[in-house]
């Protein structure tokens, strides 16, 4: 059964292109979301396996929305995603509960590693 996964990011461009990447890499999108607000709707909604969440979006933040979802479920999975040069909250992130980050642009063999780790 192919993991579910909710990918969070506020750029079009973003969500399409890691979508890409996890469907070759055998992953099931079933959701996605482009602020905070949005991304712990669904995660509600959608239980899914893994949330990839950007750091930076309108509304509510991706540290914000991880600790609003590890709320919901304190097991939940969250990856982050950063642009270069966002250490600090990267690290903010990892003390709230996510498991990595993978920095944007995606590597693509990176994306699928860190993704494969998270739900061993």
């Amino acid at each position: 059964m192919s993991k579910r996964i909710l990918i969070v990011d506020d750029a079009i461009f973003m969500r399409m292109k890691l979508k890409d990447i996890l469907e070759k890499g055998g992953y099931e999108v079933v959701a996605e979301a482009q602020n905070g607000v949005e991304a712990v709707e669904k995660f509600k909604t959608e239980n899914p396996d893994l949330v990839t969440m950007d750091i930076t979006m309108p509304e509510m933040d991706g540290i914000a929305a991880l600790k609003s979802i590890k709320e919901v479920n304190p097991n939940a999975k969250v990856i982050m995603c950063s642009a270069m040069g966002q250490q600090s909250m990267v690290m903010d992130a990892i003390r709230a509960g996510a498991l990595d980050f993978i920095v944007k642009p995606f590597d693509n063999d990176r994306v699928i590693q860190s993704i494969d780790k998270a739900l061993q």
